[in-house]
């Protein structure tokens, strides 16, 4: 009887049927693949449309900026070109996903209210989408990295299939990032502001293109900063060296301990999201 009164007061039927319903939205968002795949795919094709080049100015300004910054440091602190060209290139590249699919996030429900508010596609395709367009921009950027490892000569003693581990674990955590940061930019439109912001700091407080030196347990804020570990996991590899095991402990952690929590955050409030917008 109280169940029915608290249906009735509230329209809800309880924890457990919502966790089911966002549970069925996940699964039916993964059948809906290849819509997130075409949505993403237009938005950058849609982003470029007229240039000559397209997406590959963003990777041209990236190769200017591991340029730049690659040459000026390895003077300033007498770091060798060779070993700190490639160190940059992987660093700024994978930053640029991970900052971009945490800001973007921010508007991947927002930017979509009006497909929401009109059509009953699954919520997490838009989730999708917008980690699938930083995957498609990566892929135009993964020349920088390939060229560098190559001038330089570490392609020989990349671990390519170490790093491509280290991808997977990074997108894991994104997921449900970019989950969180859409779902909290719904209710509150200073969110994305202070997402910005933040990613902004945090890029220098990352060694990006700074060396952090000696050993990972004797750097304490190293090892709190998970930007720190989503990077040395694909760029260690590929420098023809092995992560330490508490980066992969801490992202394993984070992708299972941040699944569970964001997943039942949206299981509880996946209704009102559309009022929100």
């Amino acid at each position: 009887m109280q169940s029915v009164q608290h249906m009735v007061r509230t329209g809800r039927r309880g924890p457990m049927h919502e966790f089911s319903m966002a549970f069925a939205d996940l699964r039916a968002s993964f059948g809906r693949i290849g819509l997130a795949w075409s949505l993403a795919w237009h938005d950058v094709v849609s982003r470029y449309r007229g240039s000559i080049i397209g997406p590959f100015w963003i990777t041209l300004s990236m190769g200017l900026m591991v340029a730049g910054i690659g040459f000026l440091y390895a003077n300033l602190f007498k770091i060798p070109v060779h070993d700190f060209i490639p160190y940059v290139a992987i660093g700024i590249v994978f930053w640029g996903l991970i900052s971009s699919v945490i800001v973007e996030g921010c508007g991947a429900f927002v930017g979509a209210s009006g497909m929401l508010s009109q059509t009953s596609l699954p919520m997490m395709t838009f989730i999708w989408r917008t980690v699938l367009r930083n995957v498609i921009n990566l892929a135009h950027h993964l020349v920088i990295i390939l060229g560098t490892l190559i001038f330089y000569d570490h392609w020989r003693e990349a671990n390519v299939v170490l790093s491509v581990v280290g991808v997977v674990l990074v997108m894991l955590n994104l997921g449900w990032i970019c989950l969180a940061a859409a779902m909290a930019s719904a209710r509150f439109r200073d969110i994305p502001q202070i997402v910005a912001s933040v990613t902004q700091f945090a890029m220098f407080m990352t060694p990006v293109f700074w060396l952090p030196g000696g050993r990972l347990l004797d750097h304490a804020v190293l090892l709190l900063n998970p930007f720190f570990h989503m990077l040395e996991a694909v760029r260690a590899p590929l420098l023809g060296e092995a992560p330490d095991p508490i980066t992969y402990l801490v992202l394993g952690g984070m992708a299972l301990a941040g699944w569970l929590i964001t997943f039942s955050i949206f299981s509880n409030i996946r209704r009102r999201i559309v009022h929100y917008l």
